[in-house]
């Protein structure tokens, strides 16, 4: 697929800066930004991938791959937060990303098993939302991972109970030095050693999630109000353990 068939034409808009409603500044754009068009892709994570890269190249904000993801609790009581999405796998279609599965993410991913993420993107005026069934990765590829993380972070992930209470700053300080002891590493508080990484293992309690792509809508500014937004669904059979066997997209325009 080329890019003339994601995208009409290549057009730039110059807004200069100037004053916005409420005291806001209306900042011009930083690039260009081609038009999404009718007839889109039959199938939308192509795009994903390719805005996904065009946030990477530019990186205009620390961490372009940032995602807020939501889940429901047990009693259907919603909850976000931000995440990295680490892994975007565009055949059979889904997003990664890791935590702490004892998380309040992890506990509600566990009774309820779908989630919403959202990326968007200011200065390229587009934003990209993916919903669907959440499954773990694999044990082998949530390992090369965590391998691959620098070592005080691996240490972190033994110390933390994440989203429990802790009485102080102090206490969580102590839970890191013990870690780093159990594994006889230094202490991540103190100056690291350069050069210097040590075998640490995957806790069991920690590892990846693949957001299974069940619905995508991408929107992209317009100007006047007149945005493209277009929503891409399928339907998700239940196959392999952590898998899905996709059916074929169905793509509609929406209103903005």
């Amino acid at each position: 697929m080329t890019q003339d068939n994601l995208c009409c034409s290549e057009h730039k808009r110059a807004r200069q800066v100037q004053p916005g409603r409420g005291g806001s500044t209306i900042y011009p754009m930083t690039s260009p930004s081609p038009p999404l068009c009718d007839p889109v892709p039959a199938e939308p994570m192509r795009i994903v991938a390719q805005w996904l890269k065009d946030a990477w190249e530019r990186r205009q904000q620390p961490n372009p791959n940032a995602m807020v993801l939501a889940t429901t609790s047990a009693d259907a009581r919603p909850s976000a937060r931000v995440v990295l999405c680490k892994g975007l796998v565009e055949e059979p279609g889904y997003l990664v990303f890791y935590t702490n599965y004892e998380s309040q993410k992890g506990e509600d991913l566990a009774v309820s098993p779908c989630a919403a993420a959202v990326m968007h993107w200011d200065y390229l005026h587009r934003q990209v939302r993916v919903t669907g069934p959440v499954t773990r990765s694999p044990p082998a590829e949530s390992d090369a991972y965590f391998a691959s993380r620098p070592w005080p972070s691996r240490i972190a992930a033994w110390a933390s109970k994440q989203s429990r209470p802790i009485a102080s700053r102090a206490d969580l300080v102590a839970a890191v030095a013990a870690a780093a002891e159990r594994f006889g590493t230094p202490n991540p508080a103190d100056p690291p050693p350069q050069g210097e990484d040590f075998s640490i293992a995957r806790p069991p309690h920690w590892g990846g999630y693949r957001l299974w792509a069940e619905s995508v809508e991408l929107w992209q500014e317009g100007k006047s109000r007149i945005h493209d937004r277009f929503s891409w669904t399928r339907k998700l059979v239940p196959g392999a353990p952590r898998g899905f066997t996709p059916g074929p997209w169905s793509v509609a325009r929406l209103q903005p």
